[in-house]
């Protein structure tokens, strides 16, 4: 740490004087009004170190994050960002100069020009603007789908107990129905060896999953499972005139479940650790993540799942991507994620409540020594105002401070219809991920061992519904008479598709030679390596 000692403008203006490519990020803020001439920047090599976003609602958190994916777009850099509120599609379309724009450009030394950026929209379900994202069970793995499901830890072993068992059974699980059919099986009298042999998992606790699963696939949950499933080398493309392209992920039918966006993020966010190949530091990162609702992977999240979270964030640098967490408080980060965080920029915290003012205290514990009494400041930010501090290039924290920033060139508002149909139109991706395919899976699989089974009913033809399955499987484990019908799962929305089914499955076996970190990833999260 160091002190900004009696002369803040100066020792800022030092500290911020970097050699190599920068963000701009806006200028200091003195004595009430910013100083064009004094630039608070983050080096463009420092990215990798990974950020923060915070604070309070409607205090400019997303235009700080517009203005950097602008920036970083045009030095070459790929971004990738999710789009809660539709707002960053902005960066489709040129921004609209007004006396407001020019009066902040002025004031904090920017050449203001309006200005359009490549973009990529993705979506997270059926709904939306953008080109479908799936992502396969067995890739999804135990540990993730079980954050989602909201399972204690009893429960989130004996899941995991549920893929090892389709992964050497040859059953591969590629959407929600898979899975369903798995447990189906092991809960049926056909499946009771298999049961048996599993151990630790029990028809009672397979049960509760089951009814898990049943509610999140009747919740719409089956549009996000599938194939072809998202490659995330995709995340990484530039366009023709060397800008990197700015990846959205739009997300209107998932609002009203923030937990499985954020843990779909996670997934993205491993899955990039797992394909990417080592690079050490670099001038400029290869990605830059930006990790929106960052407090909902904390929330409840289990052990192991933190412990995983943990070491990706410590290990993804040196693969040249980096992240910032953006959330509404320094405290919804965990402690050991916070700490590895390079560079901040905190908006306006509120102190209304007692909760509110340890937060606050908490917060001002993380920054560098400097001349401000930062827990009044921090109450008393406007609005596009925060306070910085960054990694310079040497590896240490810059001077704290006060800034005014930049304000965006592309449009401050959601792209109009038009523009974000020509921008899906035009996209390299949709012929890829724009149709579901279908294919063989576990589904087909245990209908067609139960029903030419030895001495098994053949089916009725009908698939049971939600209800009778839940009924089905409650009967089995209190010991009640059970319908001679051979039980087949509810059907998905669309039909069922084959996953890959290419090895062994990663969370239960440890291959000799295989580097410690990416097995501690893959080991915990339950992740599928590419072939």
């Amino acid at each position: 740490m160091r002190n900004q000692g009696d002369d803040p403008v100066s020792a800022v203006r030092q500290g911020y004087a970097f050699d190599g490519d920068c963000l701009e990020l806006g200028a200091l803020v003195a004595d009430g009004a910013p100083l064009a001439d004094v630039p608070v920047r983050v080096p463009l090599s420092m990215l990798n170190r990974h950020g923060l976003i915070a604070g309070a609602t409607g205090t400019g958190k997303t235009k700080t994050l517009q203005v950097m994916a602008e920036q970083l777009s045009a030095a070459g850099v790929p971004v990738f960002a999710a789009d809660i509120k539709g707002d960053l599609s902005g960066l489709a379309s040129p921004g609209s100069p007004d006396e407001k724009v020019a009066a902040r450009a002025r004031s904090v030394g920017q050449e203001w020009a309006p200005e359009a950026f490549p973009v990529e929209l993705l979506r997270l379900g059926d709904d939306g603007v953008g080109v479908p994202v799936r992502a396969s069970v067995t890739s999804f793995g135990p540990t993730l789908l079980a954050k989602v499901l909201e399972l204690n830890a009893t429960q989130e072993s004996s899941l995991g107990l549920v893929f090892h068992y389709a992964d050497t059974a040859g059953l591969p699980l590629v959407e929600l129905a898979d899975l369903r059919a798995v447990i189906q099986h092991l809960t049926s009298p056909e499946g009771k060896p298999d049961l048996e042999g599993l151990g630790g998992l029990s028809k009672q606790t397979a049960g509760v999953i089951l009814r898990e699963l049943v509610n999140f696939s009747a919740s719409g949950a089956d549009a996000f499972f599938g194939e072809p499933e998202f490659e995330v080398g995709q995340l990484l493309r530039t366009a023709g005139d060397g800008r990197g392209v700015v990846t959205l992920l739009e997300l209107p039918s998932v609002q009203d479940r923030p937990v499985l966006f954020s843990t779909f993020l996670m997934w993205l966010l491993a899955e990039l650790f797992e394909e990417l190949p080592e690079v050490g530091d670099l001038e400029k990162p290869k990605l830059v993540f930006f990790f929106d609702e960052a407090h909902l992977l904390f929330t409840d999240a289990s052990k192991d799942f933190l412990a995983a979270l943990i070491q990706t964030v410590r290990l993804i640098r040196s693969k040249g991507v980096g992240v910032f967490f953006v959330t509404q408080s320094p405290k919804d980060v965990h402690e050991d994620v916070l700490a590895q965080l390079g560079s901040r920029v905190q908006h306006q915290l509120r102190a209304f409540t007692p909760n509110d003012a340890a937060a606050l205290r908490a917060a001002v514990r993380t920054y560098p020594t400097s001349s401000y009494d930062l827990e009044e400041l921090l109450t008393t930010l406007g609005i596009g105002e925060a306070v910085v501090t960054v990694m310079s290039e040497k590896g240490a924290p810059t001077p704290v401070a006060h800034t005014m920033l930049r304000a965006p060139r592309s449009l401050m508002a959601p792209s109009p219809p038009d523009v974000l149909a020509g921008v899906v139109t035009a996209s390299p991706l949709a012929a890829t991920y724009g149709e579901r395919v279908d294919r063989e899976s576990a589904y087909e699989l245990l209908s067609g061992r139960i029903a030419a089974g030895p001495g098994a009913p053949v089916a009725s033809g009908e698939p049971l519904t939600t209800e009778e399955e839940i009924k089905r499987l409650e009967a089995e484990i209190r010991g009640l008479p059970v319908p001679g019908t051979v039980p087949q799962p509810a059907p998905s929305s669309p039909r069922r598709s084959a996953a890959r089914s290419d090895g062994p499955f990663d969370a239960f076996l440890e291959t000799a030679g295989r580097e410690l970190a990416k097995e501690i990833v893959r080991g915990v999260f339950g992740t599928r390596r590419r072939r």
